[in-house]
């Protein structure tokens, strides 16, 4: 079997790769609907990858794994490496989780992710409102994870946040970073706490901090949780579109508390993370399947992790229905140091009158059931997604 095509459309702001093989089998791979600006870049790996056999997916990989970078520029890659997994399975009549090692678990646990209820403001108040709306989602979510400090409103609804500059996104992505006041840690508190008295110890509670945070406000922040059992602090110090990570400063932190401390959806490749789990910086690590290199480079980290007792938790807000699939297939196979994925939603609703295999309904009680079907087990309704496809991609399913 041999590539002959690659193919990059967007769809909805979804950036979706197909790959084309002489035999006629295609695979499916897709990075998150904030990156529609990708396709170019996708295309730029054609050249390396045509002629190649797919079902040598690490061989392939090796072609062009090289050629990407932090969070956005290895979500070319990804897909690519998810489109690879697809055809493999289906040209061995397999789900792709068979091909990572087989399942270690029957279902996979997911937290609300993309699950989101607009809220008010940033008051107390705000807070629990939303933890009662979340807590009643029919997903029956056993993790909730809500946004907090420099990744939330507040630094604009809460008077003298920062001692530093607020900057708006126009500025980019989380550009906000600074010491924060004394006012702003009493009212992050005050709203944790809010949220906990509607959680009780029934639902879990992870906060996403940042990224922005200056040491000595993490170390207190962090300090200051630890009455409240949460699941973890992601991204105080790096995060999300930043190309490092400052292992060093993370650990200063997780040494600090005894609040699980959580990064890493913006690294690409295990290179990036052996710093960062070989100190033993942070408690939980979160790749992104679209970010760090694909499915089996995730599986790779995971197993890493847990040799060194570090937990896992995967990014995966909006990558997607086809990236959802993915989630669910690698997820199924990781060790035991996994906790949950971030479940995505399809970002607009129609997706899931164009998507075909997914079980109906997705969630139950919080837990995802690993279907079998081959490769990703996900495939395009292509007469309802035509109307959705740009003219100059027409020509994407053929």
């Amino acid at each position: 079997m041999k590539i002959t095509d690659l193919k990059c459309a967007v769809i909805g702001q979804n950036p979706i790769v197909r790959i084309n093989t002489d035999s006629g089998i295609y695979g499916y791979g897709q990075a998150e609907n904030s990156k529609p600006y990708l396709k170019p870049h996708v295309l730029f790996y054609k050249q390396y990858i045509l002629g190649e056999d797919p079902t040598n997916v690490e061989r392939v990989m090796m072609r062009i794994r090289r050629l990407g970078a932090f969070k956005p520029w290895g979500a070319a890659v990804s897909a690519i490496e998810m489109a690879l997994w697809d055809i493999a399975g289906k040209a061995c009549g397999l789900p792709v989780h068979k091909l990572l090692g087989g399942k270690v678990r029957d279902q996979v646990r997911v937290y609300n992710g993309g699950v989101r209820v607009p809220m008010a403001g940033s008051s107390p108040a705000d807070y629990a409102a939303d933890a009662a709306a979340q807590k009643s989602a029919a997903e029956g979510f056993s993790i909730i994870k809500q946004g907090i400090g420099f990744h939330s409103a507040m630094p604009s609804q809460v008077m003298n946040f920062t001692y530093g500059e607020y900057y708006t996104y126009d500025s980019g992505p989380h550009p906000n970073r600074g010491p924060l006041t004394e006012r702003a840690l009493k009212h992050m508190i005050a709203c944790v706490a809010a949220m906990k008295d509607v959680l009780g110890d029934e639902i879990g509670l992870a906060l996403d901090c940042g990224p922005g945070w200056m040491v000595p406000d993490a170390i207190r922040f962090a300090r200051a949780m630890e009455p409240f059992n949460l699941m973890w602090l992601e991204d105080l110090i790096t995060g999300d579109y930043m190309p490092y990570t400052l292992a060093d400063v993370y650990r200063e932190v997780t040494v600090s508390t005894s609040t699980p401390i959580h990064t890493g959806e913006q690294v690409y490749l295990r290179q990036n993370f052996k710093h960062l789990i070989e100190s033993h910086a942070v408690r939980i690590i979160g790749p992104d399947p679209a970010d760090i290199g694909g499915l089996a480079e995730l599986k790779w980290v995971a197993e890493y992790a847990d040799l060194h007792g570090i937990l896992m938790a995967p990014h995966g807000i909006i990558d997607g229905l086809i990236g959802l699939a993915g989630l669910v297939q690698v997820c199924a196979t990781l060790p035991q140091n996994y906790i949950a994925f971030e479940y995505p939603v399809a970002q607009p609703n129609w997706w899931y009158d164009i998507i075909t295999g997914l079980p109906h309904p997705i969630v139950k009680n919080g837990l995802i059931d690993v279907w079998d079907t081959p490769g990703l087990g996900v495939d395009f309704n292509v007469g309802a997604a035509a109307k959705y496809m740009l003219e100059e991609d027409k020509d994407f399913f053929e």
